[in-house]
C-alpha cells in the first residue's frame, strides 16, 4: 500500500468539534481550505493509496521520517503568494530540498490587489523563486490557480506550459466533471445562503448585510477563525475580536444573524456540501463559500473583490457581479438578471480535462475519471462508517447543557493558548538573553585582544 502525505490541517476522516479546530487551527484560520483538500483526498485515495495529512507539519527535521515513510508528498495550496504566509513558505522550501520522494503542487495562487501590476517589484519575490525551483527538482511542472498567478510566475522567470501550468482550484473536480446547476426561481421564501469577506467594499456588505433582513429562510455562512470562535464561545477567547469596528457586518452576537440564530459554521467538507444541496441561492464574496453550493448543484453569484477571486471565478467561469455593479439601489433580483447561472457548466469539461491532463503529466494517479453520478468512490465509503460533527450555530441557541460545555471548553482553550503565548514569550526572552550573552563574550574577547595589543605596544 503506497502512503502519500499531504498538505493539510486535517483529513476529511477527522471528526474533530469546534473546540478542538480552534485549540489546534485544523482549519488553517479560514475553513474554506478543507474544500480543495477534500477533493484531493477523494479522488486520489483508492484501495492501494492511503492518503495522510500533515497536520500542517512544515519542519525540515522531518525530512528523514518523510522520506522513509511516504511515497509522495502532495501541496494543495490557497493563496500562498502573499506576505502573510512566505514564513510558512520558506520553511517549506527548506523541508522540500531535503526531500527525495516526489513533490506535487496542485494548486498554488496569489492574494494580490483586483488590478495588480505584475512586474512590480516584491519583497517576497525570491522566497517564491527559491520555492519554485525546490519543487521542480521534484516535480515537472506546478499548478495554478489562474492566470494572474502564472504571469507572475512568468515575470519571475519561469515559463508557462513547461515549468507551471493554469490548473484552477481542484475543490471544483471534487466530482470529476459533473457540475449540473438546478434552475432558480426567487420567492420571498427561497432559502438564500450568504458569506461575507470582511475587506470588502463597503457598498458590497451593505448589500448583502441588507439581505439578512429581506429573506426569512437565509443563513450567514462564516469562515473565518474568529467566526467560528465567536459562534462557538459568543465573544473572543483573548484579546478584541477582529473587524468588531466594521460597519456592515455580522461580527457579534448583537448582529441580526446571531441574534436571530440564522448563522451556520461548518466543521467539514462533507456537510458543507451536503447543507448546500438544500439551498435555492449562494451569494457572496467568498471563493469556497460559492464552489461548495456549485458542486451541490446549487445556482451562486461570486461578487470577487481581489485577484485571489478573481483569477479563480474567471477560470472557472462562475456567474459573477462586480463590485462597481452594486450601490446602495441594487435589488438581488437586479443580479440574477445579469449572470448565467450555468456558465459553469459550458467551461468545466475543458477545464476538467487540462486539470486531468496535468495530473498525468507529473505522475499522480487518480480516480477522477472514474467519477460518475451515484458512484460512491473509497473515501465516501469510509465516510459512511464515520459520524461527522454537524454544523454549529451561536452559543445563545444552545441548550443550557450545551453552553455550559462550551463555556468551559473555551475556558480550557484559553488557558493553553495563554500557556502557549508565555512559552513563546519565554523562549524569545531567553533567545535574546543569550544574544546578549554572546554579544557581551565577543566584547570581552574585543577587550582582551585591545589589552594585550595595547601591552605589547607598551613594551
Amino acid at each position: 500500500m503506497k502512503k502519500i502525505l499531504v498538505r493539510s490541517g486535517m483529513s476529511p476522516l477527522d471528526t474533530l468539534g469546534a473546540d478542538e479546530i480552534i485549540k489546534r487551527n485544523t482549519i488553517g484560520n479560514n475553513v474554506g481550505n478543507l474544500i480543495f483538500a477534500n477533493s484531493v483526498f477523494r479522488n486520489i485515495t483508492t484501495d492501494n493509496v492511503e492518503l495522510v495529512s500533515d497536520y500542517y507539519g512544515k519542519n525540515p527535521d522531518d525530512a528523514d521520517m518523510i522520506n522513509e515513510t511516504y511515497d509522495a508528498y502532495i501541496f494543495p495550496l490557497a493563496n500562498a503568494i502573499r506576505p502573510g504566509f512566505i514564513p510558512t513558505l520558506k520553511k517549506y522550501t527548506a523541508l522540500i530540498k531535503k526531500l527525495t520522494i516526489p513533490v506535487y503542487v496542485i494548486g498554488i495562487g496569489v492574494q494580490f490587489p483586483y488590478e495588480p501590476n505584475i512586474k512590480t517589484k516584491r519583497p517576497f519575490d525570491d522566497d517564491v523563486k527559491n520555492f519554485v525551483k525546490a519543487v521542480l527538482e521534484k516535480s515537472s511542472t506546478l499548478g495554478l490557480r489562474g492566470q494572474i498567478t502564472a504571469d507572475y510566475l512568468s515575470h519571475l522567470g519561469f515559463k508557462e506550459g513547461r515549468d507551471h501550468q493554469v490548473i484552477g482550484c481542484p475543490s471544483m473536480y471534487t466530482f470529476g466533471n459533473n457540475i449540473t446547476i438546478r434552475n432558480l426561481e426567487l420567492s420571498d421564501s427561497s432559502s438564500i445562503s450568504v458569506n461575507m469577506t470582511p475587506k470588502a467594499d463597503q457598498k458590497v456588505l451593505e448589500f448583502l448585510n441588507g439581505l439578512t433582513h429581506k429573506f426569512d429562510n437565509l443563513n450567514f455562512v462564516p469562515q473565518d477563525m474568529d467566526e467560528l470562535v465567536l459562534t462557538y464561545a459568543g465573544a473572543p477567547l483573548l484579546g478584541g475580536a477582529i473587524n468588531s469596528k466594521l460597519a456592515n457586518y455580522p461580527n457579534s452576537l448583537s448582529s441580526h444573524v446571531y441574534k436571530e440564530g440564522k448563522v451556520k459554521y461548518f466543521l467539514n467538507a462533507a456537510t458543507w456540501i451536503e447543507h448546500m444541496k438544500t439551498v435555492d441561492l449562494s451569494i457572496g464574496t467568498r471563493l469556497h463559500g460559492n464552489i461548495v453550493p456549485t458542486l451541490a448543484g446549487t445556482p451562486s453569484i461570486t461578487i470577487p473583490i481581489d485577484a485571489r477571486v478573481r483569477e479563480l471565478s474567471e477560470y472557472h467561469n462562475l456567474p459573477r457581479v462586480s463590485s462597481e455593479e452594486i450601490n446602495g439601489n441594487t435589488r438581488l433580483e437586479d443580479l440574477i438578471e445579469k449572470v448565467d447561472f450555468h456558465s459553469v457548466e459550458k467551461s468545466h469539461q475543458k477545464n476538467y480535462e487540462n486539470f486531468i491532463s496535468f495530473l498525468d503529466k507529473i505522475g499522480v494517479n487518480h480516480i477522477y475519471d472514474k467519477n460518475a453520478p451515484g458512484v460512491k468512490q473509497p473515501l465516501e465509503i469510509k465516510l459512511e462508517s464515520i459520524q461527522l460533527k454537524q454544523p454549529i450555530g451561536p452559543i445563545t441557541t444552545c441548550s443550557s447543557e450545551e453552553m455550559k460545555e462550551r463555556l468551559e471548553n473555551s475556558f480550557e482553550i484559553m488557558l493553553s493558548k495563554t500557556e502557549k503565548i508565555n512559552e513563546n514569550y519565554t523562549k524569545e526572552i531567553k533567545a535574546k538573553d543569550k544574544k546578549i550573552e554572546d554579544l557581551n563574550k565577543k566584547l570581552k574577547e574585543k577587550e582582551r585582544k585591545i589589552a594585550e595589543a595595547l601591552n605589547i605596544f607598551s613594551r
